[in-house]
């Protein structure tokens, strides 16, 4: 066998052990400019980089402002990673969404995360089907958690999945049944809906919006009075805004974009919302870039991948991707 043969073979044989097809910066992606008002959000130069991949289907990043550090989910691996620019990823909490003792599969690991204004981590974990705090410091890590919110009306959540909490410290979440192994028909479903609730300071849960087939991404706009949400899947597909009325219920239900029938990789997902208003949305292909009126300016293309979420940096500058097996990161400007 001669020596091209040989690197022939080990390629091949990479590609089938790994999953996938390595692919660098250059190949990972384009970004789309649609208005010329992205030019004030993203430089024409540039690039959608790979910072860290071989994971099974990442979400939930949140950036850390203080400890210069990124958390995201791997859900099927049930587990929590970070990844720093000094050392690049690292396991951070496993398990991080299911830790209960009877073996299961499926995406039973955590989705959204949250660091609340006094330093815990929050968690959307899919296989306790509950919001919870990890009961241990941020640079100490344990896999301890305590419920936040894992109820409502005396039934069990379906598997909550990304939230966002208000000025006024009311906490908006998302709760489709991604997390179910038998989907919305598993037997262990005990709501008959996947809903949109908000839980007051006390605690009290209350239900929103019942009608959406996959509630997924949840934010409000800087003005604290527009709701936007993400149904991710079947005939309603798209991005939702509603008024939030002073008692909290939501007012004026209207679509905030209609995707179509692209059929490109990946649904309505998660987003993130800048300060001032532009959404950068996870949607098919990439990362769909909106005003805060609706418009769509542009799009992050991240070839033939799932984009399920991003995160912004304290700053603005710099947008982390999750992206099926992957984490990206583009420098805005």
């Amino acid at each position: 066998m001669n020596k091209i043969t040989l690197r022939v073979c080990l390629f091949a044989l990479s590609i089938c052990f790994c999953g996938f097809t390595p692919v660098s910066a250059q190949e990972i992606g384009t970004i789309e400019f649609i208005s010329p008002e992205l030019s004030s959000l993203i430089k024409k130069e540039a690039k959608v980089e790979v910072i860290a991949e071989g994971f099974q289907f990442t979400e939930g990043p949140l950036w850390l402002e203080k400890e210069k550090m990124l958390l995201f989910s791997d859900i099927p691996a049930n587990t929590i990673y970070k990844w720093t620019e000094a050392k690049g990823k690292e396991v951070y909490v496993k398990p991080g969404g299911y830790t209960g003792s009877e073996p299961r599969g499926g995406f039973m690991g955590p989705n959204g995360l949250y660091k609340t204004k006094d330093g815990k981590l929050w968690v959307c974990q899919h296989g306790d089907r509950r919001i919870a705090a990890m009961d241990a410091p941020l640079n100490a890590p344990k896999s301890n958690f305590v419920t936040v919110a894992g109820a409502y009306d005396g039934k069990k959540l379906n598997s909550p999945n990304d939230f966002f909490m208000s000025k006024k410290g009311e906490l908006y979440f998302t709760d489709p049944a991604y997390g179910f192994e038998g989907g919305m028909r598993d037997p262990k479903k005990e709501l008959p809906f996947q809903g949109v609730y908000r839980m007051d300071k006390a605690g009290k849960v209350t239900l929103l919006i019942d009608s959406m087939q996959a509630p997924n991404g949840i934010g409000i706009l800087p003005d604290g009075k527009t709701l936007l949400v993400a149904n991710t899947q079947g005939r309603g597909r798209g991005w939702y805004a509603y008024d939030i009325a002073s008692n909290g219920a939501l007012e004026n239900a209207r679509v905030f974009y209609n995707p179509g029938t692209t059929r490109e990789p990946g649904g309505c997902d998660g987003f993130k919302i800048d300060k001032k208003g532009n959404v950068f949305a996870a949607g098919p292909g990439g990362i769909w870039i909106f005003t805060k009126e609706g418009k769509l300016i542009g799009k992050i293309k991240v070839n033939n991948l799932t984009a399920a979420n991003c995160a912004l940096t304290a700053n603005g500058k710099t947008l982390y991707i999750t992206a099926t097996q992957y984490l990206l990161r583009v420098n805005l400007r």
